[in-house]
């Protein structure tokens, strides 16, 4: 919400306040739209609390009384009544009245104020009324008419008005009874903001002397120059660094608090300005947060330095010795308290100082090793990986290549388990597989419909290794008239009588690899099926009409 300007006395203020002369009335709002909530609380809980916290420190011989409105009844604008006349002492018997108050009726606030002035005889003498409402007058009257009425009346009358809670549209809606009488309008959005009204009305301040502006020091430009170290006493940060390094500068307040602006940002070597005073400097590298206090003196340029404890990490990461850095190559560096940086090729970070773990990959090869950075080192990483290429290439028969995407390249240590099975490398589809390996022993699998061929090859650093496997085979193509099932067997029988499956699937159209050799097509989806022998030469294809008449 946004507040009406007001005027709020501070408690630093109240050591030099007078009582207000003459004598003085609250008028309070107990409408029923003082049961609406501030912060989760009733209006006139808050209210009373206010009212105990100004009054009942009020001294014995002050002059008050309270009147109140809406108190009574509902839906009447004559429901006002002098609830506490005047008097010295009667902090206390106005706190009681307050807490004893209903709060139900409608907001007759200037029938209230013009009443409040009569009991005070505001023609013959100094007189204040205290207006606390929450709400804008609902019973046909004009507050402005009537501030204005008293002003002209009176000696000396004056008419303060607190709005607790009111919108800006309200608030002007009130403000000008106040205004009218040479009194304060003052908007209170909670508790303790009422609180403070209350003393800045009841117990008025004497005219303070204009205050006179302190002369401020002169803002000397570019007064701060940022230094920034790897380690005490340095080195600094090397010069392709030291402009992505930046500090951010917070204002210290008299109370210590720290503002949640930035005041100023200083980037890499470049120099700021700042006004004399103390700040919180954030200094910023990488990942890396430095924070301290500095302070800034009047008239003289300043350098604050701030110490990262911290090395700058170089790596580059090469496939053969000699070679340019490979963009293939990923690195990551992980440390402390979920420390991680990463990139590719190449890197070079500022680095908090301590033991982290290096973890390098390129293709199928991999680095894992331990990385020790001291404050104010510079390590420099230069990783060879070592590779070799092998690309494999699947043909049909030596002098038929295998185009497309189909065929599946599977790369598998040469070793096998007691099971029998190999750890697979690497993995791709298609043709134009190329794969990055450490040197060593290797066994190439190719598969291509029924079509699976191994071929073992070896891989030699900063070499290529181009390796053909020739999987023997060509196409079967099958057409039936609708979706019939299509099994591939064998001609012969194992000594179960089974027949090995080299693949299977629907009508009306489907082909697949196989290797060179004799085969039954068996078509239909219950026994007997249908069986149609046919034969498959290398790099050749065969079609076959299946189940027709």
């Amino acid at each position: 919400m946004r507040l009406l300007p007001a005027l709020l006395l501070g408690s630093t203020l109240l050591s030099s306040v007078a009582l207000a002369e003459g004598r003085s009335i609250i008028v309070l709002d107990a409408s029923g739209s003082m049961w609406g909530q501030i912060d989760g609380r009733a209006k006139l809980e808050i209210a009373r609390e206010a009212l105990a916290s100004v009054l009942g420190s009020l001294p014995a011989e002050t002059e008050i009384g309270l009147m109140a409105y809406g108190h009574r009844t509902k839906g009447d604008c004559s429901d006002i009544e002098l609830v506490v006349p005047p008097a010295a002492g009667t902090g206390q018997a106005i706190i009681d009245a307050a807490n004893a108050m209903k709060f139900l009726g409608k907001t007759p606030l200037t029938e209230a104020v013009r009443q409040a002035a009569a009991e005070l005889k505001s023609t013959e003498a100094k007189a204040t009324v205290i207006l606390i409402t929450d709400g804008i007058e609902t019973c046909n009257a004009d507050p402005c008419a009537l501030g204005a009425e008293l002003e002209n009346s009176g000696v000396d009358f004056t008419a303060h008005v607190v709005g607790f809670g009111l919108t800006e549209e309200e608030g002007r809606a009130v403000a000008c009874l106040a205004e009218n009488t040479g009194g304060k309008y003052i908007q209170a959005a909670d508790a303790g903001a009422l609180v403070e009204a209350l003393k800045t009305t009841v117990v008025l301040a004497e005219p303070e002397p204009e205050p006179q502006p302190e002369p401020q020091p002169a803002v000397v430009e570019n007064n701060v120059d940022l230094v920034t170290y790897l380690a005490p006493g340095g080195p600094g940060l090397p010069a392709d660094l030291v402009e992505t390094v930046y500090a951010d500068f917070y204002a210290v307040g008299p109370d210590g608090a720290v503002a949640t602006e930035v005041t100023n940002t200083l980037y890499g070597t470049a120099k700021g300005t700042l006004p004399p005073g103390k700040y919180v400097m954030k200094t910023v590298m990488h990942q890396i947060i430095d924070e301290q206090q500095v302070e800034v003196p009047a008239g003289a340029p300043v350098s604050p330095v701030a110490v990262l404890e911290a090395g700058v990490f170089d790596i580059a990461v090469t496939a053969t010795e000699g070679g340019e850095p490979d963009n293939g190559a990923y690195w990551e560096l992980r440390g402390p308290e979920g420390f991680v940086e990463y990139s590719y090729a190449t890197g070079r970070r500022v680095v908090p100082s301590g033991e982290y773990a290096l973890k390098v990959t390129l293709g199928a090869a991999e680095l894992n090793e331990t990385v020790v950075i001291d404050a104010g080192q510079i390590v420099e990483k230069r990783v060879v990986m070592g590779i070799g290429v092998a690309a494999i290439d699947a043909w049909y028969t030596d002098a038929m290549k295998v185009d497309g995407s189909e065929h599946f390249v599977e790369v598998f240590k040469p070793e096998k388990d007691l099971d029998g099975n190999r750890i697979s490398v690497v993995y791709t589809y298609g043709a134009g597989a190329a794969f990055d390996l450490p040197p060593g022993d290797y066994v190439a699998v190719v598969t291509l419909g029924a079509a699976k061929v191994e071929q073992p090859f070896s891989i030699k650093a900063g070499q290529r290794s181009d390796i053909k496997v020739v999987l023997n085979a060509g196409v079967a193509a099958f057409a039936t008239p609708g979706d019939e099932f299509i099994e591939i067997v064998s001609p012969t029988k194992d000594i179960n009588g089974n027949r090995a499956s080299f693949g299977y699937s629907y009508g009306p159209d489907w082909q697949t690899t196989l290797p060179a050799g004799d085969y039954v097509a068996l078509v239909g989806s219950s026994d007997p099926k249908t069986e149609t022998p046919f034969t498959v030469k290398a790099g050749e294809r065969v079609e076959l009409s299946l189940g027709g008449p």
